[in-house]
Order: C-alpha cells, then structure tokens, then sequence
C-alpha cells in the first residue's frame, strides 16, 4: 500500500502561539518520502510517566495502549471481556478470591524477552504493591491483592484477600499494562521523560525515538501476531509504519494542522472546532470515557460547606444548560449522576440537579447568610466564598468557571479560582483550605469505578477521610464503600452503586456537568482509528486509504 504525506510547513496560527519543532507528514501528500507510511499524531500535553499504574493520565495512557498488551481485552462498544495475552477467561473460585489465567505461548517483547506467567507475576506483584523505593506506587484498581502464584510456565494464579469480582476487568486496562522483567526493574526516573526508549512491552508499536518533550516515534513490530482474537478490524502487524506522536500544545495550532493537512490526528478537539472541522471534509470522533463524569466535587468538611442548604443552593445555581449550549456540542451530553449514562452501574439522578436559583436563595436564607454590601452574602462576620480548581486536563474548565463565577455572583456566592499549573492544581484538590469545589472527572469502565472514587482511603476525592485526625467527615459514605467491597457478586456490587448515587444526590456532595468524552479529529484518509474502553486511541487498526488523500 502507497501512504501519502506532506512536508510541515508553519501556519501563522502556530508561530502566534505554540510552534511546532517537529516535522509533520499527513497522508494528503507524497513528497517527503522518509516518514512514507507514518501516522503524525498531535497531542495538546506529552506523557509525564510510562509507569502503567500513572496510565491514568491520558498522554500516558495513549503511548502506553499502542506499545502494551494485557491479559484480556475489553470491548469498547459492549465492555465484554475477551481474551488477548490470556488464552481464555480467567478460572475464579466461588468466592472470586483466586483468579487462574493461563497465557498464550509466543508472545515476547519488543526487547526479546519472552512474556510467561513467571513475567506476569512480576508485573502484578509491582502493580500491585509498588516500590517505595523506586517511589513506584500501587496501582488503586488492586485492592485486596495478596499475592501471586507461577503454577507453571504459562499458568498463573492470583490470590485476593476480599471478594474482587471486578479484577478480571482491572485485568485489561492500561494501569495493569504488561512490560518487560527488565523494564520493571526501573525506577521512576526510568518510566519519566528522557528514558521513552527504554519501555518494552509486547504490543504492536515500539517506541524508537524520543525527542524530548516534543515528540515520539512509535515504529510498528513486524513480529506482532497476537491481537486479542475478538478483535474483527485486524490481526497481525499493523498496517501502518508507525505514528510520530507531536506535542501541539495550543488548540488553534492541533485544528490549524489538521485543515492544513499537515498532520493526520489530532487529539483534544475543542467544541467550538468540531464544525469547523467537519466543513472542511474532517473526521471528528467523540469517544465515550464511561467513568465518573465532568463535576463539581464539593469539599462538605469545609465550614462554608457544611450545611447541605449551602451545597443544594450552589447545585440549582448553575445553569448547565447554558454552559452547554454556549461552550461545548452535542459531543457532551449533561451529566446526570456522578456516573456517565454509558458507565457500570450508572443510576439516574436528574431530578436533584434542577436549576433553579430562586430556590438558591431561599436555601441560603434559610441557612443564616445574609447578603452583604457588596452582594456578597455574609454570616457571623464571614463571607461566602469558595475557590474552585481549574481542572487542566479538562475542556475548557477556566471558560466554564468564569460562567459558574458569573451565576453563583446573582445568588450572592463568591467564587475564586485557583491559580498554578496541574502540579499546583493537583496539590491543592487535596487541601480543602485551598481549594473547597473541586473540578475533576476520571474516565473508568469498571463495576468499582464510584466505591474506589469516593473511598476514603483511595482516591478521597470529597476529602472525607482526614489522615490528620483520622477520622471521616460523614463516615456512612465510607461504610458504603467498604460494604461495596466486602460483596461477593458484580450483581451486589451493581446494587450498591445505586444506593451510593443515591446518597450522593441526596447528601448534594456533587453537581455533574457533563459526560466527558475524548474527542479526535482526523484526515479523511485516515480509516480504522478506535479507542479502548475510556477513550485512549488504539493506531493499531489504522490505515490510509490515498484515494481519500487526494483532491
């Protein structure tokens, strides 16, 4: 198959904002004839870590799917597992405590190394524990794991301490991704920038080049042959030669290179962009990311949001509508639970999200604040003001909160906004003295997803476990989660999802805004682009058809 590319050439929207200094081909042009067959790829941020358990992070996760292979594979229309790296679904006990996978013979790594069971357990026994160390850290989707067991050279065994009918699926995502023994053996430095090439895994891309914080080059294995067999779009080496994956930081210069076709995808399509795209005969592909939606997270062990007439009245302030139609497309639909409509377990919650700001009012007045000279209402001497985070990874989260500011203003609520970068940001959603409404979402297709959200002890995310006294804010919303936990069946655990939004609706700990997808643009040449489950792209499938290449 001929690929058709073309030399980069700068837009002046790029040298006004963030310039690309890499070369970038696109499949509507043959004239540089060394990236023949490349894919070039735009990212808004590069990966930060190659750790799978950091994988979460969508610039990790999206190099991460292409160069590594898991034990199952995840369906991302229907979330059914399938076999990929394990020959066949995994043996479980009653009690789904012992899981017996047994893993296919032939499969090695891009370093040679062959992938067996004695492989495997090392993987999990680091996944699972970390390495304080090597400031490795566990992967939250394996809770309760206690060890695992080399039955043979292709049988392993995996024990838990607690019912984990959820870890079959933890099994396919990229938090559990496999590598090579000795790319385990690395520290943190080693999964960070400046050290991409040492990363082998077992999937149909390796990583040959790494320039760094601007661009990677992925090249395809000629050797793969052992994609998951359900997969019907392809089997064998991928088609294309490989993907040159190119920091384009700023929205204006990732949708200026694809119009000028001087890139083939681009990822983080901005709403306002996707019709401008699609005039100009472009792709767009808005990927569902099935987890906890887009929301504020109130922070309730906050003096000022204690009250739960305070948190109701900041909810029906807030016209989501509004934010929808003027900042985002039909790409995000309204939230309604704290979990998306396509997520395990999700329970409608849409009657507890009205907006209506007369009731905010009432609420407010209700609860003693009175507003003040300025507007602002007061009690006891205080004002009520909250500071919210800008969530950086997320779409156009400052934009959002400057209408949110504008909205809470007519209620008499002040609200401030966090200043700093994403290592600033993720500080300070930790500090309910810094920040009281946090902005936040995580993409997950997992019957644990909620319970591992909101525990105390994982990811905290309302700040209800306090490490200084110990001690739990509301202590039933963490009796639900170790209920949830301590439940032998997908069926009980589906159950206990629901009474957990419940309660949240009830409690009006949380105000979901919309279902975040991710959303790619692409050339009209390019077929075959998919994601896995939440949304991370897959080039494995990838081809270019030229006739579409053409004008």
């Amino acid at each position: 198959m001929k690929y058709l590319h073309r030399l980069f050439k700068p837009l002046a929207a790029v040298v006004a904002s963030t310039a690309l200094v890499v070369t970038l081909s696109s499949c509507a042009d043959t004239t540089h004839a060394a990236e023949k067959g490349m894919v070039t790829y735009a990212e808004p941020n590069m990966f930060n870590n190659l750790y799978p358990p950091a994988g979460g992070y969508y610039p990790n996760g999206g190099v991460l799917n292409n160069i590594a292979d898991r034990l199952l594979w995840q369906d991302p229309e229907t979330l059914e597992l399938h076999p990929w790296i394990a020959e066949d679904l995994p043996d479980t006990n009653a009690d789904d405590t012992e899981f017996t996978f047994h893993i296919r013979k032939g499969v090695t790594y891009s370093d040679g190394s062959v992938l067996d069971a004695a492989n495997v357990k090392k993987n999990y026994d680091l996944y699972a524990n970390g390495d304080d160390s090597r400031m490795l850290t566990p992967s939250e989707q394996l809770p309760n794991y206690v060890k695992s067991e080399v039955i043979d050279d292709y049988t392993v065994k995996f024990y838990f301490s607690e019912p984990s009918p959820g870890f079959p699926q933890s099994t396919s995502v990229m938090n559990q991704a496999l590598l090579s023994n000795d790319t385990l053996d690395l520290d943190d430095t080693g999964f960070s920038p400046g050290h991409a090439t040492d990363i082998s895994g077992s999937g149909p891309f390796v990583i040959e080049e790494e320039h760094m914080g601007t661009k990677l080059v992925l090249k395809a294995r000629k050797d793969y042959d052992w994609a998951p067999p359900a997969r019907k779009d392809h089997q064998g080496p991928a088609e294309i030669e490989g993907i040159n994956v190119v920091l384009a930081a700023e929205d204006s210069v990732r949708v200026g290179s694809l119009v000028a076709r001087q890139s083939d995808i681009a990822r983080q399509i901005e709403a306002p962009d996707e019709k401008h795209l699609k005039d100009k005969n472009l792709q767009v592909l808005a990927a569902p990311t099935r987890g906890v939606n887009n929301s504020y997270h109130f922070h309730f062990r906050h003096p000022l949001l204690a009250d739960k007439r305070v948190r109701q009245a900041l909810i029906h302030a807030i016209d989501r509508d509004n934010i929808l139609s003027t900042l985002y497309s039909g790409s995000y639909p309204k939230g309604s639970s704290i979990l998306a409509r396509t997520a395990v377990g999700f329970k409608d919650q849409s009657d507890n999200y009205a907006f209506d700001p007369d009731i905010s009012r009432r609420l407010l007045d209700e609860a003693g604040w009175i507003p003040g000279e300025d507007g602002t209402r007061v009690k006891d001497g205080e004002r009520l003001s909250l500071t919210f985070n800008e969530s950086v990874p997320q779409p156009r989260s400052r934009e959002m909160f400057t209408k949110v500011q504008e909205m809470l203003k007519n209620i008499g609520v002040e609200a401030n906004l966090y200043p700093g970068d994403r290592t600033a940001q993720d500080k300070a959603m930790k500090e309910q003295d810094s920040v009281q409404v946090r902005h936040s979402m995580v993409g997950r297709a997992n019957v644990d997803t909620l319970a591992t959200w909101i525990n105390g002890k994982g990811r905290n995310s309302f700040l209800n476990y306090d490490e200084g006294t110990d001690s739990y804010g509301d202590p039933k919303l963490q009796d639900m989660v170790e209920e949830h936990f301590s439940l032998k069946g997908e069926k009980e655990r589906l159950e206990m999802s629901g009474r957990m939004q419940d309660y949240l609706s009830e409690q009006a700990y949380i105000l979901p805004l919309f279902e975040e997808p991710q959303v790619y643009g692409f050339q009209p040449c390019v077929e075959g682009l998919t994601t896995e489950a939440i949304g991370r792209p897959s080039f494995y499938a990838v081809e270019i058809n030229e006739e579409e290449g053409l004008e």
